[in-house]
């Protein structure tokens, strides 16, 4: 399995925080430039405990679907996601907020396992991880200007 920790200091509370990064639409939004859309968003429109969703994407041209998990939410502090379906052997996303003298810091811990055994544990070392990384960043990035006053 490959991980990394990815932190951002969003000035905001980490409510706020937390509530847009539950947020299906602006995660939406933050995705756009991959073409990111909900094939099956979560019943009543948010993230709560044990809403799934499926998403569509493209990536290194390849049209993907992945279906996740929301779980172990403990509002506003912690949740996470999982894949339950999807490219990945395996792929979970522990989103902590703490609270931080310029507003709220966010960490993000992902763990996953590429699809092909050796070649894809290669992959994951040599591409997948900044790939990954640099996803999540951007997704950072539209929840920070989406909770500028």
């Amino acid at each position: 399995m490959a991980e990394f920790i990815l932190e951002r200091v969003i000035p905001a509370t980490p409510a706020a925080v937390f509530a847009a990064s539950l947020d299906p639409e602006l995660h939406v939004e933050s995705m756009a430039r991959y073409g990111e859309t909900m094939v099956k968003g979560p019943a009543g429109g948010s993230f709560t405990e044990g809403s799934t969703v499926t998403w569509r994407a493209r990536h290194f041209g390849i049209p993907f679907h992945l279906t996740t998990m929301v779980f172990d939410i403990d509002e506003p502090h912690r949740f996470c996601d999982r894949q339950i379906k999807g490219p990945f052997g395996a792929f979970h996303h522990e989103h902590v907020f703490l609270e931080h003298p310029d507003g709220t810091l966010i960490r993000d811990t992902i763990t996953f396992r590429s699809p092909f055994g050796p070649i894809g544990a290669l992959v994951d070392r040599f591409f997948m991880r900044e790939y990954l990384r640099r996803l999540v960043a951007e997704r950072n990035d539209v929840i920070a200007v989406s909770l500028q006053p």
